[in-house]
């Protein structure tokens, strides 16, 4: 019985398996009732096959060029520059009347000043220390100033009455003759025996020397000269391109060293290019130094004994500052025992009321003025004329 039993189990464990057996197809394609049929569990033939990636056919080779040969760009041409205009400086003569109007800031002093003060109906001693004190405040000096008053005191006394023609005309006297127009203030700048005129410019620091060089070549050139320049300032490369902008204007010939040269060579080169070109006149610019600089004054009297050797240097010009007043005597006495100066170039003389220093350096040194600077225009250096000065200074006679 019990094998009976074993028997029958096994049975219905068939028959229970057979059945699962045949039901498994039909639920993986779905019922007869037209079911969905998964897709994870569909034939490889019938799962959809996803579309194809579109892919883009490769672009087609590159074209192989042959390397080009680089084209040099043209080279440019560095621009042209136009020559300086050459110009033509104006006369010399009677320059200083057509800048009178330049000498107005100093009437106040030199002029005005002391035409109203001799103006007065009654002239007593508060009137003439007020004439000392203006002449004193114009740097004439104490030693000139008291000469002048001294003269004036006694013409008045003795004409007595005095329109003011009278007394503009006898100011402008005194002045004259206290600017002494015996002095010799011709400008030495004529060759001698095939050898061109030595003009040598000195002077301190920022008194306008280069510029007082470019205008003195303008003065030679209006006068008919043929001119050199030596550019013996070699501390200062600004100073050399200045004389030769110029010498350009003017169609002089320029001699210039190198920064830092012993400016007596270049005084030297200067000299000799003067006489090799056969020029009228050689002007040389020296660097400014104070006059209490013993070795740069020292090397002052190297340049000027090296450039004597073509020949003597025949005018030595000290350029003073007119502003600078009563300190311009000092330098004019330094510079002078060095140097031995011919003459003064007065400049900067219309931007002042210090006019009275032409006076003094006269008197004291014995230095007569030769040229003064009355503006900062090319033509404003003027030939000094004691008459012409004191007539700009207190007006012409009536």
């Amino acid at each position: 019985m019990e094998y009976g039993l074993i028997l029958l189990i096994v049975a219905v464990i068939a028959l229970v398996s057979g059945g699962v057996a045949f039901l498994a197809p039909r639920w993986r394609r779905g019922d007869s009732r037209g079911g969905a049929t998964s897709t994870l569990e569909r034939p490889e033939t019938e799962r959809a096959t996803p579309p194809a990636a579109v892919v883009a056919p490769p672009p087609p080779p590159a074209a192989v060029r042959a390397p080009e040969t680089p084209v040099e760009a043209p080279p440019k041409e560095p621009p042209t520059e136009a020559p300086p205009v050459r110009e033509a400086p104006e006369p010399t003569a009677g320059r200083l009347v057509r800048l009178r109007a330049r000498l107005a800031r100093s009437q106040n002093a030199l002029g005005r000043g002391l035409l109203a003060l001799l103006s007065r109906d009654h002239l007593d001693d508060e009137v003439w220390e007020e004439i000392e004190e203006t002449l004193l405040t114009a740097d004439v000096g104490l030693e000139a100033t008291m000469a002048i008053v001294e003269r004036l005191r006694e013409r008045t006394r003795v004409l007595g009455t005095r329109t003011p023609a009278e007394v503009r005309a006898l100011l402008a006297e005194e002045l004259v003759t206290a600017l002494d127009p015996s002095m010799d203030r011709s400008l030495r700048t004529l060759p001698q025996e095939g050898k061109p005129a030595v003009v040598l410019v000195v002077g301190v620091n920022g008194s306008g020397k280069t510029t007082t060089c470019g205008k003195i070549a303008r003065v030679l050139v209006a006068d008919g000269r043929s001119v050199l320049l030596g550019a013996a300032d070699t501390f200062r490369a600004a100073a050399t391109e200045q004389l030769t902008t110029w010498a350009e204007r003017v169609g002089a010939q320029v001699v210039r060293g190198r920064e830092g040269q012993d400016p007596a060579s270049v005084a030297f080169d200067a000299v000799a290019k003067g006489v090799e070109l056969g020029v009228d006149t050689v002007v040389i610019d020296t660097a400014g130094r104070l006059q209490n600089k013993v070795g740069l004054m020292d090397e002052l009297g190297k340049v000027k004994r090296v450039a004597e050797r073509h020949g003597k240097v025949d005018e030595t010009l000290l350029v003073l500052d007119a502003t600078t007043g009563q300190n311009g005597l000092e330098q004019a006495r330094v510079f002078t025992e060095v140097v031995d100066v011919t003459g003064v170039v007065l400049t900067k003389l219309d931007g002042t009321a210090k006019g009275g220093i032409v006076i003094a350096v006269q008197q004291k040194l014995g230095i007569p003025v030769k040229l003064v600077g009355l503006g900062e225009g090319p033509d404003d250096l003027a030939p000094f004329d004691p008459v012409q000065f004191a007539d700009a200074l207190v007006g012409e006679s009536a």
